[in-house]
Formats: structure tokens, sequence, C-alpha cells
């Protein structure tokens, strides 16, 4: 289908006081613990300690194997992280200044150590540690900031607490990390890498014997029990409100306890009490998980969201079980409100469809948010059909902002403008909020109603309130926009396996049809649609291209779907 490619807009060159009320608008949101911590930042260098490492604990249980994450060690020296393959071989690899700083930061990671069939590379592996350990001098370069070096301390000690054995170089470099880390910690970006900090301490601390261990230890835990408080919700998930960094800290916590049963329980002591707090929490998370998943399996694309990066939801499913917890529940039919998150799941008969009605994301860290407010995903029959644009890169620029924008999402863009102000690679200044959420799971079908006031700024003042009705062979998605609006467009985004096609008779009534393996699924519209090529991207670095259907809103919009019955 030979259709045209939607344009985007252009960068937006601001003069210099608006570049400046976008800073204010951004840092106000900030914690001044952050604000302070950025700016000393720059003064608080301290010099590596290379001590003597102390003792190591002994071990008196067996390491279960960890979640299952696909291999990235290709040879002895290429590797392959976000979908590009490259050479390792060298020095100057490790700070390559043609990799992006992303790219850079896998390499340290050392995630292979851990991967799928890592046994049959441990000879590459024993040479890459102590490559890194010649060629990355302590407190110099992307590998020694504080959240590659924490991913690598969990990783050293899960491949050596699994039976492979590590160098006396390689644990003598492991605690001038741990020391080097605890005097590091991400205060100033705080969330998801404060939290991989604490676990990588409490790591190097169980890992490790004597005084200096159990001061790392402290720290960690005095952290993960103060961090878990914040970032899991009451409803389980992660307050970030992404998928992909859910199944990440879930995983975090599923590695915490698999380390505390391999070292034993120690009742009294502060590791063995959090981790019965993590006995507790981790079932939330797989009940959130579960919730937020397609009929395939696979996580929504909400937020920042990509395949590939974190463990697959079966894979933590089946690594919880191996700890002892009970499998990942199956979503239960009606409505799922998960309430502190801003998410809601509808399932009727073959239909799951997935909202995004809460904030954006906690105030002070909404690095990883996009502008989505009341978009959806849909499943129909077991396959996704309207779905997200996903997430291919964390580089500044084009791509990431289309990626974090509005438009790229299925909801409404009013003109011309992005529901909350993302901006940079990791910034949003002001913010959508949701006002009215409506939740009614009545006999005859879902009903979910939900505004918000995003587009009630200077040049755009109007409100976008939407209603969602899901019955047995239909969902009716009906949009208002009140306010001064030039222009209001709906956007839905289908799935790249989904082919939609005008009917015959479509410029009396707009509408698509488009079929899913036998039944037939219609899209009607109240006002006439376009359809237009636009961009998926279910894994980093992947672009995929698919058809989306685009529409003027005047005032209101009724966009029904139906389906035919099996």
């Amino acid at each position: 289908m030979d259709l045209p490619v939607e344009v985007r807009p252009g960068s937006k060159s601001r003069h210099v006081l608006a570049r400046a009320g976008l800073y204010v608008r951004t840092v106000r949101h900030l914690r001044a613990a952050q604000i302070l911590r950025r700016a000393t930042r720059p003064l608080s260098f301290v010099r590596p300690d290379a001590a003597p490492p102390p003792p190591l604990r002994p071990r008196d249980r067996l390491w279960q194997p960890a979640a299952h994450h696909e291999p990235s060690l290709l040879g002895p020296d290429r590797a392959r992280f976000l979908n590009e393959e490259r050479s390792i071989e060298g020095a100057s690899a490790w700070t390559s200044p043609d990799c992006s700083r992303l790219w850079l930061y896998n390499l340290h990671y050392f995630n292979d150590l851990t991967a799928a069939e890592s046994p049959t590379r441990e000879r590459w592996h024993q040479a890459l540690i102590a490559r890194w350990i010649r060629e990355s001098p302590p407190g110099k370069g992307p590998g020694w900031e504080p959240y590659p070096t924490s991913l690598r301390i969990v990783n050293w000690i899960k491949w050596a607490v699994g039976g492979a054995v590590l160098s006396d170089a390689a644990v003598h470099s492991l605690a001038i990390q741990a020391r080097w880390l605890r005097r590091h910690l991400e205060w100033h970006l705080l969330g998801n890498h404060l939290l991989a900090n604490a676990k990588a301490l409490s790591y190097a601390g169980v890992f490790f014997a004597g005084p200096e261990a159990e001061g790392w230890l402290r720290t960690g835990l005095r952290i993960l029990a103060r961090e878990l408080n914040e970032q899991v919700l009451p409803d389980g998930g992660h307050f970030e409100r992404s998928p992909m960094y859910h199944s990440i800290v879930l995983e975090d916590l599923l590695d915490l306890a698999n380390l505390r049963c391999a070292y034993g329980d120690r009742p009294g002591d502060p590791f063995y009490e959090l981790c019965a707090r993590i006995r507790a929490i981790v079932p939330e998370m797989l009940w959130w998980l579960s919730a937020m998943c397609h009929p395939d399996g696979d996580i929504s694309f909400f937020n920042d969201t990509a395949f590939g990066i974190a463990a697959r939801p079966a894979d933590l499913s089946a690594y919880a079980q191996r700890l002892g917890f009970r499998a990942m529940p199956a979503p239960a039919a009606g409505v799922t409100h998960l309430a502190a998150s801003g998410y809601i799941r509808l399932q009727r008969g073959p239909a799951v469809v997935i909202l995004d009605v809460g904030d954006i994301g906690p105030d002070y860290i909404p690095g990883h948010a996009h502008a989505d407010t009341l978009s959806y995903e849909l499943s129909l029959f077991g396959k996704r059909v309207a779905v997200n644009s996903g997430t291919s890169t964390y580089t500044p620029g084009p791509q990431r902002s289309y990626e974090r924008s509005t438009a790229a999402h299925n909801t409404v863009e009013v003109n011309g403008e992005d529901s909350s102000e993302v901006w940079g690679a990791f910034r949003v200044a002001r913010r959508a909020r949701p006002l009215g959420l409506l939740v009614d799971d009545r006999g005859d079908g879902l009903h979910i109603a939900c505004r918000h006031d995003g587009y009630r700024r200077a040049g755009c003042r109007a409100i976008h309130a939407r209603e969602w009705i899901l019955e047995s062979d239909r969902l009716v998605v009906a949009d208002r926009v009140a306010g001064r609006c030039r222009q209001a467009v709906g956007r839905i985004h289908f799935h790249p396996s989904i082919t939609p096609r005008i009917p015959p008779g479509a410029a009396e009534t707009p509408g698509l049809e488009c079929d899913i393996e036998g039944p037939r699924v219609r899209l009607s519209m109240s006002a006439p649609l376009t359809l237009v090529r636009t961009e998926y991207h279910p894994e980093f670095g992947v672009t995929v291209p698919r058809v989306c259907a685009r529409t003027e809103i005047q005032r209101e919009l009724c966009a029904e779907w139906s389906w035919d019955r099996l």
C-alpha cells in the first residue's frame, strides 16, 4: 500500500528567554537535594581506593539460575547491543566516540556473563574481564559512571556465585568498584538508578565479609528499604510507570532474594528482614506486570518501553517460581484498575484494551515519560492491533523527540503541541494531569471516562476528554476537545502486522477494515480519515513502517471498533 509519510514538525527553535522558561518549568519540580547534588558533583571527586579486598564470605546454598537474557557477546572481540553489532577489539573500544553512550554502557555492564548458555563462553568472559581491568583505569571513562558500575558489580558477582571463577585481580577490582560506588551514589538522579546502586552495594556487602563489607551492606540496605517504600506503588507498579523499567526493578528484587537464598538465612540481620519485605512485594509486582501485558505475553508500550532490554514476563515468572514464588497470575476479565499507577486494563471477549489515565510519572524524575496521556493499546483475538510507537533511542535529537511526542501515541494532539512538555532526551517541563476519572463496570459494558489539562497553557487553553466503552463485540472511543483549539488531530497507530483498507462506500461513512487471521475488524469514524505511514519501534535500534489512521477532530470524534464473533 503506497501511503504518504506523515510529516513530523521540525525542531522548535526557542528564543533565549523561552528556553530559560523551559528550564525553570523543568527544574521547579526537582527536589532540593537533587539540585544540590547536581551542583556539587563536579567537586566530589574521590580518588579510587586500591587497598586489598576484604575476605570472601562462604556460601552454603545453591544459586538459582537467573532470568533468561539473550547473549550479546558474539566472539572474543565482538558484541551486539541495541541491535548494533561492533568490534570491541583494542583498549579504545571501551570509550569509542563512534558508539552511542548507551551502547558503551551496555559494553561495560557485562550482561553476557549471566545470559543464555554463558558457560560455553567462559573463556571469552575471563579474557574480557581481564581486559577491562587493564584497559579501564579506576575512576575514568563511561564504565566508571555509577549506573554501569552498579550493573557490572552485580553481574560479576552473579557469575561467580553461579559457579564461575573470578581471578584474584577481578576480586580486587570488585572491591575497588564497590568503594568507588559508595562515594558516587546517584542522589542527583534518584529513581531506578539509585535502586541499582543500592542493589550493587548489597551484593558486594554479602559477597565479601568483614567490617568494610558490612558497611557496604548497611548502606545498600538502608537505601533499598527507603526507596522500595517510594518506588513500588500500592498497586505493585514501579513509580516511573514504564512496563520495561518495572520489569528491570522486578528482576532486581528477584536477584536480591536469590542472593539471600544462596548465602543462607541469618534471622535478625537487616538483609534477612529486607528480603522478607521483598517476598511480600514480588507477588504484587508480578500481578501488575501481568495486567500490563497483551495476550501475546509481552509488555505494552507506555513511556520508555521496548522489547529486548528487560527479561520477558514469562522468564521473570519462571525465575520467581524457582525462588519459591507462585507463577505470574493470568489477568482477570472485566476491569483491572491499577489506581496508583494510573493504568486500566479492560478485558471482554476477544478484546484487551490497556489505557493510560494517570500521571506521566513522579514529578522529580520524569526522564522516561512520554506525552501519552489518555493513549491506549488494543489487542483482538490475541493479536496486537493498535499500539503506541515504542522506543528506539535515548540519543537527543529529532528521533527521540518524536518517540516521546503525543503524535507517536494513540491519543489526541491539539494545536501541534504535546500534552506534556517533553524536551531534550529525558526532560519534562509542564505535565498533563488527569481529571475526573470514571470507572463503571456495568453489566452491558465496561465504561471509562477521563480528561486532562495538558493543553491548558498559553495559546492552547483546551481540555481533552476521552471515553472508552467496551462491549462484547465493539469498542467505542469518543473524544471531545473543549476550549481554544485551532486544530485537533486524533491518531490510531496500527501494529505492523495489521493492514487496514478503506472499503467501498467509506466516503459516506468513514471507516476501515482489516482481517486478523479470520475475524474481520471494522473501524468506523464520525469524521473523514486519512491513512499515512508512520513508524513502530519495538526495540532499540529498530524502525518498522506501519499504517496510521489520522483524523481531524471538530470538537468531537467517535471511533468505533467492531469485530465478527468467532
